[in-house]
């Protein structure tokens, strides 16, 4: 931290990509160049050192990113605190709660494969949290890389009004460096590790494409600045610094995304790409941020990255070390420094600040006082992730991230019972570190569930029980997350009865159930109370209510949530001395099974959206075994010897998805998924499911 805290002079940014676009590869040359190590090594180079973001040893070893890492670095006079996050889609949730606090952010694109199904989801979770984003498009020194087709495609599939500031000098073995069109020089990285930035005039045969290029970002850059739009009307030409202007001006609303170029790996571009973070990316205190103040009813009120007001801050993630949990935390208002007593919004409790420290990947350094506009870390403090921390003076609270639903679950146990312990501790441990991953108990088959965001994200899960906690498991069949619902609207007519010694129970309610359409909310269950001159009485109708929900956390159908249900109450009946809340309820839930048959119940089962990229002379194998997966092919688009197969298919068919695509095309295809939406599956699935579950429910009564 240097003596005087401009905050002016600070960039939170993290790097989000498609898995494989050289994430993590970027922040290595990042860190170099930032004077934070001094050497380089590579994802999966020989040295077997592996990548300095990736700490873990999972992470060395399958060479991918899996939790995100924290670090900072100086460049000229900025501090650069820096995420490098996850590309494969089963970690999600750790892009996501990146974004939430992050200022900006580079979106990374291979030079050949460009715009993919991950760089998709990044783009959406960067739209979702406004994130202000620079692209950088990376691998131009690969067969088949071509910058000026990923800037269209960004254009086409994300709808980005993406500009090249940059255009290269040479591709694949010929890739030298750039010419940076806002000031028209070239730049090409010299010496071993690309440390050495020459600025050289423009090669004589790229002069034209520069000049029409310019020409290009110019007009772009009139349609977001009044002063540009002034002189390109003028016919004058504007000075580099207008330019530069003009391209934060549009980064930082969102209306233009600069498309810089490189390679990470051959070491080029990547000084330049630092150079644009903090041309054209926002300070702290450009980036608006809101609170909701809970002493005026969940008012929300600006925040300012001010230290002299009050403490704002925001636990983002949370991580077990050895010496206890270390929260990472993004201070938004005032200033929070070792020993200061600051108080959790969620359960109100004050706790002082025992130890405070600045992280670089896995390593730390203690610090004494951190500003708003940081992001720093704390020992000993008990919270959970998404959890806001304020001082004395206010009460706030930051709104929480997006967690999307788990798709997929497994029934672990441990192998040894002398195990047990450990089992259930780093279950907690997980579940504490990652929204994602649920866990829960099975009443009926005594196990122990664990759900995530698809199998990569379980097995590293299972892995880590073995390796940090000396605990083997076993696992059980992959379970996926199906759901039911109605199809057809049917009444209901329930009277609840019983009479044993003294009062008895008695309710009567009378409606209907009709499908709800999907709601904008995510609202998954709807009740409406038609009831009318006090048929039932007031307090007993959020109990009829309680009782239908309750029944819908597992359906007759077979045995899963039951989604996308209204129900409607309108008439019924109660006794002065025999009618209770708890009759209600049990009305409620007993008219639900009831009528639940007459319904049409159907079975919903998760889709997911796949995409396939194979060699051309492998299409048609690729396109047979994801039809024979009950498939959907939605597009396939062809580029330099390779297809890319787009489509949805049903998450119970992908199991084993991996090693059939591997050896169908001698292990050249790749794929990513993730989750699209869900729908209804065909009637024979459905009966063979529902014959399943009345087996196991009828063994189990035995």
């Amino acid at each position: 931290m240097s003596k005087k805290w401009n905050i002016d002079m600070v960039r939170n940014i993290g790097i989000s990509a498609h898995i494989d676009s050289g994430k993590t590869t970027t922040s290595e040359r990042i860190l170099f160049y930032g004077g934070r190590i001094h050497a380089i090594h590579e994802v999966r180079g020989k040295d077997g050192v592996g990548a300095t973001m990736d700490s873990m040893d999972l992470e060395r070893e399958k060479g991918i990113t899996i939790q995100s890492a924290a670090t900072q670095v100086h460049w000229k006079d900025y501090t650069i605190n820096l995420i490098d996050t996850p590309g494969h889609v089963d970690f999600t949730v750790e892009v996501e709660r990146s974004l939430r606090v992050l200022d900006g952010a580079i979106l990374l694109l291979c030079g050949v494969a460009g715009v993919q199904s991950q760089s998709i989801t990044v783009d959406r979770q960067m739209k979702r949290y406004s994130v202000p984003r620079l692209a950088f498009v990376n691998k131009l020194d690969r067969q088949g890389a071509n910058p000026y087709r990923v800037t269209d495609a960004l254009i086409e599939k994300l709808r980005l009004n993406a500009v090249m500031i940059q255009i290269p000098i040479g591709l694949e073995d010929q890739h030298r460096g750039h010419v940076d069109l806002t000031d028209m020089k070239a730049y090409i990285n010299e010496g071993d590790s690309g440390e050495n930035v020459v600025v050289a005039e423009i090669p004589p045969d790229l002069v034209d494409t520069a000049k029409k290029y310019r020409q290009i970002m110019i007009g772009k850059l009139a349609d977001v600045d009044s002063a540009i739009e002034e002189k390109f009307l003028m016919e004058e030409e504007p000075t580099t610094e207008e330019i530069r202007a003009a391209i934060r001006k549009g980064t930082i609303s969102l209306k233009l995304v600069p498309v810089l170029c490189g390679s990470a790996f051959k070491n080029k571009g990547v000084q330049r790409l630092m150079d644009a973070v903090t041309y054209y990316l926002p300070s702290p205190a450009e980036k608006k941020e809101q609170a909701l103040d809970l002493n005026n009813n969940e008012e929300k009120f600006d925040l300012f990255p001010d230290p002299a007001k009050p403490l704002v801050a925001l636990a983002f993630k949370l991580q077990e070390t050895p010496f206890g949990q270390l929260t990472y935390m993004r201070v938004y208002q005032g200033k929070m420094g070792k020993g200061d007593f600051i108080i959790n919004q969620v359960n109100k409790k004050s706790v002082k600040i025992p130890r405070l420290v600045r992280m670089h990947s896995d390593k730390m350094e203690d610090i004494e006082v951190s500003y708003a506009g940081d992001i720093v870390a704390l020992f000993g403090i008990d919270c959970a992730s998404g959890d806001t921390f304020c001082d004395d003076k206010i009460q706030a609270s930051m709104q929480s991230m997006h967690v999307p639903d788990s798709v997929i679950s497994l029934a672990v146990a441990p192998k040894d019972k002398t195990a047990a312990n450990n089992f259930s501790k780093a279950l907690q441990k997980f579940r504490k570190e990652d929204p994602t991953f649920r866990v829960h108990r099975d009443e009926e088959s005594n196990e122990t569930i664990i759900s995530g965001m698809g199998e990569l994200h379980l097995e590293i899960y299972v892995e880590r029980m073995k390796r940090e906690f000396n605990c083997e498991v076993i696992v059980g069949q992959p379970q996926v997350a199906y759901r039911e619902t109605i199809s057809a609207e049917a009444e209901y007519d329930y009277t609840h009865k019983k009479q044993t010694g003294g009062s008895g129970q008695y309710a009567k309610i009378v409606g209907k159930i009709r499908p709800l359409p999907a709601q904008e909310d995510g609202s998954v269950f709807k009740f409406s109370n038609d009831v009318v001159g006090g048929r039932i009485p007031k307090e007993f109708i959020p109990a009829v209510e309680e009782g239908f929900k309750e029944q819908t956390v597992k359906g007759p159908l077979i045995g899963f949530p039951i989604v996308g249900v209204e129900v409607v109450l309108e008439d019924g009946a109660y006794h002065d001395v025999d009618s209770s809340y708890m009759a209600f309820k049990i009305a409620g839930m007993a008219a639900l099974r009831e009528v639940y048959a007459a319904a049409k119940p159907t079975v919903l089962e998760p889709i997911m959206k796949l995409e396939t990229v194979v060699p051309d002379e492998y299409q048609g194998s690729a396109v047979g075994q994801i039809n024979q997966r009950r498939g959907t092919i939605v597009g396939t688009t062809a580029f330099d010897g390779n297809c890319v197969i787009e489509a949805e298919v049903p998450l119970t068919e992908m199991f084993g998805y991996s090693t059939d695509l591997r050896s169908a095309t001698k292990g050249k295809g790749e794929f990513s998924m993730e989750f699209a939406k869900y729908a209804p599956v065909p009637r024979n699935i459905q009966e063979e499911l529902a014959k399943k579950y009345q087996a196991k429910r009828a063994a189990e009564q035995k």
